[in-house]
């Protein structure tokens, strides 16, 4: 591997995350925090060492495909180790080492999962600090989805650009890693304003809308409170949230084909009808729409208020659904089938080249019309059947990416489930919940991670922290880190 091109790029990784140490450094000014100090060191230390890494790089050094998987990797890592340095020397923050990689983890990962109490006693510069580190953990995960891990062959949005509803005219992207990554930051941007500006007419401090408006579209969960969205109590916060979650869910190339691409008519019927026609979109928005009816109506049926359970019940479906982890509703207490329901909406989770987490709508899609092939062979034997999503057929290799991907994930679920409950003392829900939670980048888990994730010893949380980033990086991207046949020239 050529080092002094990775230096490069870490250098420039280091030089983009310290914006991060600037957030808080910027809030500990305003607030006059006692955090400037910890804030500012973190932002030289981070622009310096990114600085001379940067000038030590070879331009005429260039990096193989297969060189790029431990760059990804290692580009994740050093950023969540040097996020984690603020929340290690701030007092009464994180603990423990371990606590801060944890927390760091789950800021970049958007996964949501925290170790920190007391949120509402803590400084703003550190909470504004963690909401950063989920936005640009997200658009980090929006560019790495639509313009790198397609570059490796790998991700579930290589399965969607390989085949994807439309025609290559309406999804075609600059191909350069350059311009793609600028349009999506535009498009992040974009919605990071409207839904800060939502936030703050639906009735948020200018400090509570601006913090959320980062994490809501990073499909993130932090919050600034320890009651979540709860906190607020406001069905316009609420609604809010919802609205910005859904779409922060759909694919990012596909917000770009709407409002960039050209079609007949306004451009709004235009808009509407690259939603629409998306058979992705359709099918997410089909499972948000089934998880929301069956908690809903479970919770009427138990509850017998009509009006608390469809708020609760399509806020909470909402949030777990799109993995992001906001919540309003103590939903541990409600009849098991509801978490269990919400913690399984997970695992299909949002659309491929979006924040979201989980398995990806795209790849369920896909098994599930190939399934369907599978029944027509067996009653026409002599038939010859092809998997089609919207009049394009799909080739057999990319669907058996698909069916790799949900056998590694499935292998990898059941290992960590068991690693945790060896090294430690949870029952099988708490085990079980806090893997998906974390595996699927969702946050919020079940019986003793419901409230947080303090309570758990050193090894789980570093078992949780790979989880983490072994979900948010497609499973595929680390794992072929540990192949022998890797390491081999």
């Amino acid at each position: 591997m050529h080092i002094r091109a990775v230096l490069g790029i870490l250098g420039a990784l280091l030089i983009i995350s310290s914006a991060t140490f600037l957030c808080g450094l910027v809030t500990a000014l305003i607030y006059q925090e006692p955090t400037v100090v910890p804030f500012l060191g973190c932002f030289v230390g981070a622009v310096v060492i990114g600085f001379v890494f940067w000038m030590l790089r070879d331009t005429s050094q260039e990096l193989r495909s297969r060189d790029a998987f431990l760059v990804v990797g290692l580009c994740y890592v050093t950023v969540i180790l040097v996020g984690s340095v603020p929340l290690s020397i701030i007092p009464d923050v994180a603990p423990s080492f371990s606590d801060a990689v944890f927390e760091s983890a789950s800021g970049i990962t958007t996964t949501g999962a925290t170790v920190v109490s007391g949120l509402d006693e803590l400084p703003k510069s550190v909470l504004l600090y963690r909401q950063a580190l989920q936005w640009v953990g997200g658009m980090g995960i929006i560019v790495l989805a639509v313009a790198i891990l397609p570059l490796l062959g790998v991700g579930g949005v290589q399965l969607y650009k390989a085949e994807a509803p439309g025609s290559e005219r309406e999804l075609s992207l600059p191909l350069r890693v350059k311009e793609t990554a600028k349009t999506l930051w535009m498009i992040y941007v974009g919605l990071t304003v409207a839904c800060a500006t939502a936030y703050f007419a639906a009735g948020m401090s200018i400090f509570d809308a601006i913090s959320h408006s980062l994490t809501t579209v990073a499909i993130g969960g932090f919050s600034t409170h320890d009651q979540s969205i709860g906190y607020f109590n406001s069905t316009a916060v609420e609604g809010v949230a919802i609205a910005f979650m859904l779409i922060c869910g759909i694919n990012f190339l596909v917000h770009y084909v709407a409002f960039h691409g050209r079609g007949e008519g306004h451009w709004i019927l235009h808009a509407i009808r690259s939603y629409v026609r998306d058979s992705e979109v359709r099918l997410y928005f089909g499972v948000v729409l089934l998880v929301m009816i069956l908690v809903t109506a479970i919770l009427a049926f138990s509850d017998g208020s009509v009006s608390s359970s469809l708020r609760e019940g399509i806020f909470q479906a909402v949030s777990f659904a799109t993995t992001t982890g906001y919540t309003t509703a103590e939903y541990e207490a409600w009849p098991l089938i509801c978490p269990a329901l919400l913690i399984f909406a997970s695992f299909v989770g949002g659309c491929t080249g979006s924040t979201a987490g989980g398995i990806k709508v795209y790849r369920v899609l896909l098994l599930a019309r190939q399934g369907i092939r599978e029944i027509r062979r067996l009653i026409q034997p002599g038939a010859i059947f092809n998997v089609v999503v919207d009049g394009r057929k799909i080739p057999d290799r990319v669907l058996e990416t698909a069916w790799g991907f949900l056998a590694l994930y499935a292998a990898s679920f059941v290992f960590l489930v068991s690693a945790m409950l060896l090294v430690g003392d949870l029952d099988f829900k708490s085990a079980f919940s806090a893997v998906a939670a974390c595996l699927n980048n969702l946050g919020p888990g079940l019986g003793e991670v419901a409230e947080g994730y303090q309570s758990l010893s050193i090894a789980e949380k570093w078992i949780l922290s790979f989880a983490m980033i072994l979900g948010r990086l497609e499973i595929f991207t680390v794992l072929v880190l540990f192949a022998p046949r890797y390491w081999r020239r």
